[in-house]
């Protein structure tokens, strides 16, 4: 990275999935964003931004919310500030999660799943969970705060066998 270049300022995580099939349990995916402090950086998060909230300073926000996948191009849109996170924070990470409420469902049992994170119109990175047929949710990488300041995305997709709650509590873990 350059010199001249100030790092990620602000960047858009969209999900989209396709619609179950008629009969069936609407599929619920929702991107999750955990943060986390600089002197706590794979610690419990300070806060996570998840399921139509925001973040207590404004600076991360879910703006768009599908219970269903129904609709034309992203079903959720997060989108992330970091040129306003205060300086306390050192890591934001990112994933989706399937709801589990009418029983459970993996990556595998959803159709066309796509998560992009993007800057503007770069892409910095998607995943497709193609390889994570068996998982109920997915890190697909983390923002993190580097010496001089500036956000750098890494994309790094794990997949885990929990339930949105859990996943929360695990997903900043490494």
């Amino acid at each position: 990275m350059s010199s001249l270049n100030k790092g990620v300022r602000r960047a858009e995580v969209t999900l989209r999935w396709d619609p179950s099939p008629i009969g069936e349990a609407a599929h619920d995916l929702d991107i999750v964003a955990a943060t986390y402090t600089a002197d706590a950086l794979y610690g419990p998060p300070s806060y996570v931004v998840h399921y139509d909230s925001r973040s207590p300073d404004g600076t991360i926000t879910l703006t768009r919310e599908s219970r269903t996948g129904q609709g034309f191009g992203s079903d959720e849109v997060m989108t992330l500030e970091f040129d306003r996170l205060a300086g306390v924070y050192g890591r934001v990470v990112v994933g989706v999660v399937i709801q589990q409420r009418d029983g459970r469902k993996q990556f595998g049992d959803i159709a066309n799943p796509l998560v992009r994170v993007l800057e503007g119109h770069d892409e910095l990175g998607q995943e497709d969970f193609a390889g994570l047929g068996e998982a109920t949710a997915a890190v697909v990488g983390a923002f993190t705060r580097s010496a001089s300041g500036e956000w750098e995305f890494r994309a790094s997709v794990r997949g885990f066998d929990a339930d949105p709650q859990a996943f929360i509590a695990v997903m900043g873990s490494s």
